[in-house]
């Protein structure tokens, strides 16, 4: 039994990963301070000896033992990073010092949940581990964006200082139960409107590329990284290669929905990548990773979910 350190465990991925973390016999502390995380979301975790629930900000140092943290605090959807975007920045940074700082004291392994936001508007496509990326440092997105940077930045200089066991994972746009309806992001924008017969807003000409990637792969992703033999620190892409345009992924939605909804267009954000799609090859070749669930399937069960907790 590993005593593992989630933090943002009750987000969207956190909790799934705590779930699957405690199922294979692990010691979990769930780590959240609610800010788009939810409590329901662990709910029924909460009566396990083996889970505990903390509520705390990483922005601030905590003490306590474990053998492994995944650190996947931070808000990861536009309207929620950008709400206080100096507050994202410091979850990152300031975050991800004190989990190192942690990491240090118990000798622990440490995951670092990094995103393909880190290659912002990509020159090259697919987007590898090697490319640099193309970010804008003083744009709406850069608090989040500018602060994963940073966060590697921490990750690397402690793994070549201090002989830290790091792990960094980019992670592409993941979907799947438990997401929040009011995140902003695409996937539960189209879900939510369709199942409301509202109209489903497409940004832009509806052309630029996504690859999404459904949450259990995502996890077994994580968990495969964490644990690999060759020590690798990464980073690592984690994401599904299946690249597709967003109208493509709402008229999905439309068909799965049986929605009479309407597409209508709206102006493209500022700095909104126009491709995103991961070479996966790293995570294939040393993992022996690959996404396996097919997106209409994954679509199908994320619909389910929402079919809960909206009103429809």
């Amino acid at each position: 039994m590993k005593k593992i350190l989630v933090t943002g465990g009750a987000g969207f991925i956190g909790n799934h990963l705590c779930r699957r973390l405690l199922n294979e016999g692990n010691y979990v502390i769930c780590l959240d301070n609610f800010f788009t995380g939810l409590k329901r979301h662990i709910q029924d975790l909460l009566g396990s000896p083996n889970f505990e629930l903390i509520e705390h900000d990483i922005v601030e140092k905590i003490d306590l033992d474990c053998d492994q943290i995944y650190n996947l605090a931070c808000p990861a959807s536009p309207p929620h990073y950008q709400y206080d975007p100096v507050k994202t920045f410091k979850t990152s940074v300031l975050g991800i010092l004190n989990m190192l700082e942690l990491a240090q004291k118990n000798k622990a392994t440490i995951l670092q949940a990094s995103t393909s936001e880190v290659y912002g508007n990509p020159l090259e496509h697919p987007q590898n581990e090697q490319y640099w990326g193309n970010v804008n440092p003083i744009g709406i997105r850069s608090c989040y964006d500018e602060g994963k940077r940073a966060a590697e930045t921490l990750m690397m200089d402690y793994y070549r200082q201090y002989g830290t066991n790091i792990r960094i994972v980019r992670i592409f746009n993941t979907y799947g139960p438990n997401m929040d309806p009011k995140d902003g992001r695409v996937v539960s924008n189209c879900i939510v409107q369709a199942l409301q017969n509202e109209n489903i807003t497409v940004y832009g000409d509806g052309m630029q590329t996504r690859s999404f990637c459904y949450v259990d792969d995502l996890v077994e992703g994580l968990i495969r990284m964490m644990n690999n033999s060759k020590n690798i620190a990464g980073p690592v892409n984690l994401g599904n290669p299946s690249e597709r345009t967003v109208i493509n992924l709402a008229e999905m939605v439309l068909e799965l929905t049986g929605s009479k909804s309407k597409i209508v267009f709206m102006p493209l954000p500022s700095d909104d990548p126009v491709k995103r799609k991961p070479d996966i090859s790293l995570a294939q070749r040393e993992l022996n990773w690959n996404p396996r669930v097919d997106i209409t399937d994954g679509l199908k069960e994320t619909i389910k979910y929402f079919k809960q907790y909206i009103d429809c």
